[in-house]
């Protein structure tokens, strides 16, 4: 039987990153073994549950390319099947109607605190005669559902931990169903659970001690247990919990930093997961799904490196196909309001060369858009701290820009062939190395310090805005020199 896998998310924030992991494993191993991935938003908390956040779920997951196979379950939606169950298991035994108050209930943990150090529900509602609690029921007496926890011990397989079990003795008899007739958070998840067939139940490790309260239902309900795989945390470089003192942790928040969605999902595979021997860390959606397998998940908590991410981001810029790049791009440009997307596209050969020239230099496309801002500007903004430095002797500059222009000017055709021996030939003349040339070029050029190589650069420009900055340039240090 394929396998049944799910995601359920709490429509109460963004998707954050340790969501959008859990996310994709499940989504992986379903799709590495020819399963189902199913969505089910858990909206049953209807005072923090809102539409915008279940939008921003349903939009990462798009932007993270997770797809699911059926209709979209609403676990609201399914009270009255999970008040169905609680009450099957009140009439098989299993359960029973409570009718201590909560006030009755906090006065004996007090009191249990103070003396014993813990309070555990000691049954007395269990012990009721059966018609005076129907009779009390019946006369409008608020009442919860408990399950009653049986003897022994509740243990499973785990596909991440191995042989885990609880004692049952450490659990008393918890709440399945409150007074108003909502169903508390473990009656629910596995009522639906049963509902939708799941048979693997991949999660944060932080539901542990759920799962024995939710084996105990499955077992009540006479349902087939699935299998269970709970994740490690996600930890910040601090070695704690991945939290908003880190810095980004909303998936949404990456993808306005630049992110690439194939680049997220690469690093995500790899926060808690390995396939194995020497591996490239770099890899497609296609090869990750090829690859992924329980076998590969890990014990320990891992990272978020966000140098590492941005490294990765890196390496799949580079991978990108121009095409693609250049739509993300222009986009981007547009945006930042440097120039008109319908314009890129009309020069798209040029745009292509400026694209390659970029990509290898940038982590981000947002990096990408920053370094094509000089190219792009219809005039150059000089960067003052970094003039101060390159162009610390104004006149001696001044006489090197002009003898660039001059040199450059007579150059035929525009190309790096003939540009670079003519840069050559004019430092040998003037006795210096060719890279004391390219210092004021660049000031001149791009108005600041950093570039792609000089040669890169003044074949992007072009004959005419190449000699024109020169120009300009020169004009700007007589300016500054008092000869204007």
């Amino acid at each position: 039987m394929p396998p049944r896998l799910r995601f359920a998310p709490s429509p109460t924030g963004d998707l954050h990153v340790g969501g959008a992991r859990t996310a994709l494993f499940n989504w992986l191993y379903a799709r590495h073994h020819g399963g189902q991935f199913l969505l089910r938003v858990e909206d049953t908390d209807k005072a923090r549950s809102t539409d915008e956040s279940t939008r921003a779920i349903f939009e990462g997951l798009h932007w993270l390319g997770l797809d699911w196979d059926e209709d979209v379950v609403y676990q609201g939606a399914n009270v009255a099947r999970h008040r169905a169950d609680a009450e099957r298991m009140v009439a098989s035994g299993h359960a029973y109607r409570c009718l201590c108050t909560t006030a009755e209930i906090e006065e004996r943990r007090r009191h249990a605190v103070a003396t014993e150090g813990a309070f555990k529900y000691d049954r007395r509602c269990d012990r009721l005669d059966r018609a005076e609690v129907a009779r009390r029921v019946a006369a409008g007496e608020s009442s919860v559902i408990r399950f009653r926890v049986p003897e022994g011990s509740t243990g499973w397989t785990d596909l991440v931990h191995g042989e885990i079990s609880f004692p049952n003795k450490d659990i008393e008899d918890f709440v399945v169903l409150r007074s108003d007739g909502t169903p508390i958070y473990n009656m629910a998840v596995t009522s639906d659970d049963i509902a939708m067939g799941i048979t693997l139940v991949m999660r944060g490790d932080d539901h542990i001690s759920n799962t024995p309260k939710q084996i105990m239902i499955y077992r009540a309900l006479d349902a087939a247990l699935p299998q269970f795989a709970h994740l490690p945390m996600i930890h910040g470089t601090d070695g704690k919990k991945l939290s908003k003192r880190h810095g980004a942790t909303a998936v949404a928040d990456w993808q306005h930093e630049g992110i690439l969605p194939q680049t997220m999902v690469n690093f995500l595979a790899l926060l808690g997961w390995s396939p194995g021997g020497e591996f490239n860390e770099v890899m497609a959606i296609g090869e990750l799904v090829a690859a992924f397998d329980a076998s590969g998940l890990l014990k320990k908590a891992s990272v978020f490196d966000p140098k590492k991410l941005e490294w990765m981001n890196g390496q799949h810029l580079q991978r990108m196909p121009l095409a693609e790049l250049a739509l993300l791009a222009s986009r981007k440009i547009e945006a930042e309001g440097l120039a008109k997307a319908a314009e890129l596209t009309s020069r798209a050969e040029w745009f292509g060369h400026l694209l390659e020239l970029l990509r290898v230099r940038s982590r981000t496309v947002d990096d990408m858009v920053r370094q094509a801002r000089p190219f792009l500007a219809v005039q150059v903004t000089y960067d003052e701290s970094a003039a101060a430095k390159v162009w610390k002797e104004p006149t001696e500059a001044r006489a090197l820009l002009a003898a660039t222009r001059d040199t450059l000017a007579a150059c035929t055709p525009w190309s790096a062939e003939v540009l670079e021996p003519a840069l050559k030939g004019l430092a040998e003349a003037r006795g210096i190395a060719v890279g004391k040339l390219f210092g004021p070029m660049r000031m001149a050029l791009m108005g600041e310090a950093n570039s792609p190589g000089m040669i890169d650069v003044l074949t992007v420009f072009g004959r005419d805005v190449a000699l024109a900055r020169l120009a300009a340039a020169v004009v700007e240090l007589d300016r500054r020199t008092g000869h204007a």
